[in-house]
């Protein structure tokens, strides 16, 4: 008996609003049920027919605490109270991870329609909130006896990107140019439209006092230059990586509608693309980027694909030192990979990113007329989500 097949109906993204920027006014449950509103406007979907909403969010505190995902369902215009939700944290991969239980929810039967979803507004529930308020009140810190005992040197992403720059030799001057490539392929791909399909247009009031939609990724520089990127300073004195080599702190929200054959049946749907594998994985906490590395192998195995197979990649830009890392240890080659560019330019709402970036695969694989498509990422604490998806 063949396994279930698992498709994706649809995705969408808020394009992504930089620290402070344009998206600063929308609470966070606000922005992720706009999304989620137009995900079910645009497929004409019946509401009550979804059976979950599952959503990821790495700072789950102020804004973003009290399960954040039942609060969008709450603050929706167009769920009812009968859908619920609940919110993972995988750090990075919280959506991608959602997507995983989404797809694990209706390939076993026990749901039929599921949205995978994330948010994260950087602006307003400051990264690494949720651990450094306790610390500082005098609620102690997450860091027990026992985890320093086995891992005293753990946990910075920083240290653990410059590692993975100097394990594979990559230079300040390789680092910035891939930087600047992440911008000039998100220019041009915005000059080509390439992502209207994707993005849902918010209202804002813009800096002069109009009101306007929000459809253009902010953090991209049009006008970036290699002069420029040479210029930033190091994030760590002696470093290789500097803020313009490292992904953008962005407010945004995503979401992915999964169903199985039953879910297609009662929405009278057409998928966009199936699922075809997925696997998440544990590494190395103390290098914590490389992760993404083994998950790539290991979900080719279990899809009986090769890397060759694969036509389009998108490799979490973190730090540029991930996905550069990633083309060397794999030989991958490097014009499939965030040919619409990355996070560098497009921005990291940390955990919207997994679902942002499916919606940015799948959408690439359509425009394109390309068949497979892997998305993996690297996340704190040493591990990686990674999915293949085939276009319908």
């Amino acid at each position: 008996m063949s396994p279930p097949t698992i498709y994706i109906v649809d995705a969408l993204r808020a394009a992504g609003g930089r620290r402070k920027g344009r998206l600063a006014a929308w609470h966070p449950v606000d922005l992720a049920a706009a999304v989620l509103d137009a995900l079910v406007q645009r497929n004409d979907i019946d509401p009550p027919l979804i059976d979950d909403v599952i959503m990821g969010c790495v700072s789950q505190a102020g804004q973003q605490s009290s399960n954040v995902a039942r609060n969008a369902v709450l603050a929706s215009r167009l769920l009812p109270e009968s859908v619920p939700g609940t919110t993972v944290d995988r750090q990075c991969g919280s959506s991608q991870q959602a997507l995983q239980f989404a797809a694990q929810a209706v390939a076993s039967g026990m749901m039929d329609v599921v949205v995978a979803a994330g948010v994260e507004h950087m602006s307003r529930v400051p990264m690494g909130i949720a651990r450094t308020l306790p610390d500082a009140n005098g609620l102690g810190n997450y860091r027990s006896p026992g985890l320093l005992a086995r891992y005293p040197d753990m946990f910075s992403q920083f240290t653990g990107a410059e590692m993975m720059a100097r394990k594979y030799a990559l230079g300040r001057d390789t680092l910035d140019a891939y930087a600047l490539e992440s911008h000039r392929r998100a220019a041009a791909a915005t000059r080509s439209g390439h992502f209207e399909r994707e993005i849902v247009p918010l209202a804002i009031d813009a800096a002069n006092g109009n009101a306007e939609l929000h459809r253009i990724d902010e953090g991209i520089r049009f006008d970036a230059s290699a002069q420029a990127l040479a210029a930033v300073k190091p994030i760590e004195d002696g470093g290789l990586l500097t803020a313009a080599s490292s992904s953008q702190i962005c407010d945004g929200a995503s979401a992915v509608l999964v169903a199985n054959d039953a879910g297609l049946k009662k929405m009278g749907a057409q998928p966009l693309a199936r699922l075809h594998a997925s696997i998440v994985l544990g590494h190395d906490p103390v290098i914590m980027l490389e992760a993404p590395i083994p998950a790539t192998t290991r979900v080719l195995a279990r899809a009986g694909l090769t890397l060759q197979d694969i036509d389009l990649f998108e490799v979490n830009e973190a730090f540029a030192s991930v996905p550069l890392a990633w083309l060397q240890a794999l030989n991958a080659d490097p014009s499939r990979l965030n040919v619409h560019g990355g996070a560098i330019a497009l921005g990291h709402p940390l955990g919207a990113s997994g679902t942002k970036l499916t919606a940015t695969l799948v959408s690439a694989l359509h425009r394109h007329g390309k068949r497979w498509g892997l998305l993996t990422m690297c996340e704190s604490g040493g591990m990686a989500n990674a999915s293949i998806f085939e276009r319908l």
